[in-house]
């Protein structure tokens, strides 16, 4: 797939586009030397990144993918980490905050291509994702009560709304590592596909996505978004909220004048 734009954040965070996926954004993780570790730097860009997609209405949807061969993303830098007073670590904590909660808002529909191991704040920020898409080599989990902390990057919260608490507890306090075939049959991720065809197949994904309604994308994201944990009625007014937000919009007029015309649609995007 040919490069046609790239916008570096920092050292390790890289967007691109591709020919023919105009409206797709590639956000790569590109920290190989340290299997893509989240150190302080690495976090404010990714923070940055998405910042920057977030106000990028020509984007429909984002794919989140790794540099590294045998790994998405393996977590806090822990390296790092030894180093810290603990008045570093308070002072760390918004920054690293900022870059799951980055990915976790982006306004569009985002799309995790996970191969290897996706470990600990590695895999919280796949969970941050609507849709995770593994290969076969993918090694999945949160093992931070093994080092004396708990997942700190949407863990606790993003993993039962996925798996229901039971098992997002059994997972936490175990802090065992579950492979591809086992992830995909607890619902950790969500397509299962050959090694190697990972990021493919994510981007691929996205490329689907993106031929719809930019407005219409958007809104339903914040309607499944704003509605998770609430009863029905609430939840429909939810949903009755965003259907109003884009039922007088410039996409829906294109979207039944091309569904009437027999051809595909222009979306105006507003």
């Amino acid at each position: 797939m040919t490069v046609t734009s790239e916008q570096r954040y920092g050292e390790f965070v890289v967007v691109r586009r591709h020919e023919g996926q105009d409206h797709v954004a590639e956000l790569v993780l590109d920290r190989p030397k340290a299997m893509n570790a989240v150190s302080t730097g690495m976090a404010r860009s990714i923070a940055a990144a998405c910042d920057a997609l977030g106000a990028d209405r020509d984007v429909r949807a984002t794919v989140l993918t790794s540099s590294h061969e045998r790994a998405f993303c393996v977590g806090a830098d822990l390296k790092e980490r030894n180093s810290f007073t603990d008045a570093d670590l308070v002072r760390q904590r918004p920054t690293a905050r900022a870059a799951y909660t980055g990915v976790l808002e982006l306004p569009m529909p985002v799309i995790a291509a996970v191969h290897g191991f996706a470990l600990g704040g590695g895999f919280e920020l796949a969970l941050a994702c609507d849709v995770i898409v593994a290969d076969a080599t993918a090694v999945v989990g949160l093992p931070e009560v093994s080092v004396g902390v708990i997942p700190g990057g949407g863990g606790t919260q993003l993993l039962p709304r996925r798996v229901g608490a039971a098992r997002a507890a059994e997972l936490v306090f175990s802090a065992r590592r579950v492979e591809a075939a086992e992830a995909r049959e607890l619902g950790l991720v969500d397509e299962l596909v050959e090694a190697g065809r990972d990021r493919e197949e994510a981007l691929a994904l996205g490329g689907r996505i993106a031929a719809n309604s930019p407005v219409g994308l958007r809104a339903a994201k914040k309607a499944l978004r704003l509605g998770q944990g609430l009863d029905l009625r609430a939840g429909l007014e939810v949903e009755d909220a965003a259907w109003r937000s884009v039922a007088f919009s410039g996409d829906r007029a294109e979207g039944v004048a091309a569904f009437n015309e027999k051809r595909r649609p222009d979306w105006p995007g507003e």
